[in-house]
């Protein structure tokens, strides 16, 4: 474990998961995920977008790698209704609440130990009211790391009833040098949830079919969104898959690495990264204009809260939370 730096008067410290196949990085600010490295060709190289100096990570990084939540994703004008009382959380992406607020589980401190060289387990509190969440939540994080492969667990205990939505929050490079424009992408997932100007769902579940959002097979971010207005949608996967195969997939031809994920989650949240314009570059130099990585985030659908149709995310003390999902780059 090594000290990377000071935030909120808490030293900012790494554990490095390693194998013969990988080594990942990861932070007790945010549960970050900071760097995953792989052989290309005889050199190291970053599977994930990310930056070499924690200092880099309170002004510039777009959630790099995180655990965000309470609340993932957006939720419209920041509002909802639980039990016949009325919250207004934090309007952190005008006009809406994105990923739990800037003081979030992506931009909390964590604690955080190891057990043995594979496993490391991080642990927050999120006290009632924040960011205008009900309720105190205890969250777990725990990531094992078996030779390319890389488990991730979360759970999470409330002492009253409260929304939990989380999502791992990579963006995959795959050892691209010169963005991912090419990667080609699949998703077990026929339908999706079209949005507002906002990007709040409108409450619809539409087919996939003669739409930019159609990865049912293997299609790169140049064909698919070949009019470059981007992707940054809730993919639905199929009811009744078979958890044990990959929910999604990933292919850079630029490396020949390839990306597999698995989930329990209901959907995925595809972001192509399109819009991006950022001042510093990351690992190894990669710049962080358009496209630049690719984030494949398993989660519940965005503004679920606000959405009764859908598969709920309101957890209490006889409901806890528990996501399970693994990552492997081949």
């Amino acid at each position: 474990m090594r000290t990377l730096g000071r935030y909120n008067d808490r030293d900012v410290t790494e554990v490095v998961l390693e194998s013969s196949r990988a080594a990942v990085h990861i932070m007790n600010y945010g549960a970050v995920i900071r760097d995953w490295r792989m052989d290309v060709d005889g050199s190291a190289r970053p599977m994930v977008l990310g930056y070499r100096d924690f200092d880099d990570y309170p002004e510039h990084s777009r959630s790099f790698g995180t655990i965000t939540g309470r609340v993932a994703n957006r939720t419209a004008g920041g509002r909802f209704s639980l039990d016949g009382t009325d919250y207004q959380l934090e309007i952190n992406k005008p006009p809406n609440h994105l990923h739990g607020g800037s003081a979030g589980l992506g931009v909390n401190m964590w604690d955080m130990e190891t057990d043995g060289d594979a496993v490391v387990r991080l642990t927050h509190v999120s006290p009632d009211g924040a960011a205008g969440y009900p309720g105190q939540a205890e969250f777990t994080v725990t990531y094992r790391l078996d030779g390319g492969r890389l488990d991730i667990e979360i759970e999470a205990t409330v002492d009253r009833p409260s929304p939990i939505n989380i999502a791992q929050h990579n963006y995959y490079t795959l050892g691209a040098a010169s963005g991912v424009r090419e990667c080609a992408v699949r998703v077990d997932a026929d339908r999706y949830t079209p949005t507002d100007e906002t990007q709040i769902p409108t409450g619809e579940i539409l087919p996939v079919d003669e739409t930019r959002f159609d990865f049912r097979t293997m299609r790169s971010f140049a064909d698919a969104d070949s009019d470059e207005q981007g992707i940054d949608h809730n993919l639905v996967l199929w009811e009744g898959r078979d958890a044990s195969e990959p929910a999604a997939e990933g292919h850079n031809p630029e490396t020949g690495r390839e990306l597999k994920i698995w989930t329990d989650q209901p959907g995925i949240q595809l972001f192509n990264a399109w819009h991006f314009d950022l001042p510093k570059p990351g690992h190894d130099g990669i710049k962080m204009g358009n496209y630049p990585g690719f984030c494949l985030e398993p989660q519940h659908f965005p503004d679920s809260v606000n959405k009764p149709q859908w598969p709920s995310i309101i957890y209490s003390p006889e409901r806890p939370y528990r996501q399970v999902m693994g990552i492997e780059i081949l």
